[in-house]
């Protein structure tokens, strides 16, 4: 897999600075970041058909990811703020 679509470093693809400020101070955007990265690699593992989900487990995690989004994009927001 050389690309997985939705990375956090591409929807923020302004904010790598602030991504990597908050990825090395720990705490809560650590741990988004770190379930959001496993929710969209299993999203991209079942559309390109390497591993095998139900419609009602892709539409769960889909939904799981949209969730960590939100969190991480106010978190985000308000680093941006701060800076």
């Amino acid at each position: 897999m050389a690309h997985t679509p939705h990375e956090l470093g591409a929807v923020f693809s302004k904010d790598t600075d602030i991504l990597h400020r908050l990825k090395m101070n720990g705490g809560r955007f650590s741990t988004l970041s770190d379930e959001y990265h496993k929710v969209n690699r299993d999203i991209h593992r079942i559309e390109a058909q390497v591993d095998a989900a139900s419609d009602e487990r892709m539409e769960t995690l889909k939904k799981e990811r949209l969730v960590l989004l939100d969190e991480i994009t106010a978190i985000v927001n308000a680093a941006r703020e701060t800076s």
